[in-house]
């Protein structure tokens, strides 16, 4: 089991133990992430779906293609977000993406800046990658300011990359490399 601690939140890979508590947390923040996320089916906010998910994500953890974690509070313990290292690619790339969401009660205390900066420190460190990417749609505010804060660098706009909600959405792309780290 991988822990990665930090001052106000540590990262521990999600399990199947864990479904509960996560099935909670996104039907909690359903109308909150949904902003700026696909749609999902009724199906996708089950017990049994978020199992399936988790148990499928540790499969990708044993083949180093990809890391979920759940964000947890320091103090409480509870889960609050989560966030991945996903996309894994090796040589000649080196790379991968991370993606997160906090708990919407929780926005505002740097969590999701510290757990950016937690996994990415990871994913140099152990996970030996060279390179970083995240994509943010230009409207979430708050998403971007946490790459920032994180010191990511915005690269470009991609132009309708993804679809959310009915529209193409354009979307930055921000990096960190190894050697900026």
């Amino acid at each position: 089991m991988i822990l990665l601690e930090g001052h106000t939140c540590y990262l521990r890979i999600l399990t199947e133990e864990d479904a509960r508590a996560f099935t909670d947390l996104l039907i909690a923040n359903k109308a909150y992430w949904t902003v700026f996320e696909p749609r999902h089916e009724a199906s996708y906010y089950t017990v049994s779906v978020q199992r399936d998910k988790i148990r499928e994500s540790l499969y990708q953890m044993r083949d180093r293609r990809e890391y979920n974690f759940g964000i947890f509070d320091a103090e409480t313990s509870r889960l609050i977000g989560h966030i991945s290292l996903y996309s894994i690619k090796r040589l000649p790339f080196s790379s991968g993406f991370i993606g997160y969401s906090i708990d919407e009660r929780e926005t505002g205390r740097g969590i999701a800046t510290e757990a950016v900066r937690i996994i990415t420190r990871f994913a140099f460190e152990t996970v030996s990658l060279h390179r970083v990417e995240a994509f943010v749609s230009p409207r979430n505010i708050g998403s971007v300011k946490v790459l920032e804060n994180a010191e990511f660098v915005r690269e470009g706009l991609l132009r309708q990359l993804l679809y959310i909600n009915g529209v193409w959405e354009d979307h930055y792309m921000y990096a960190m490399i190894a050697e900026d780290f």
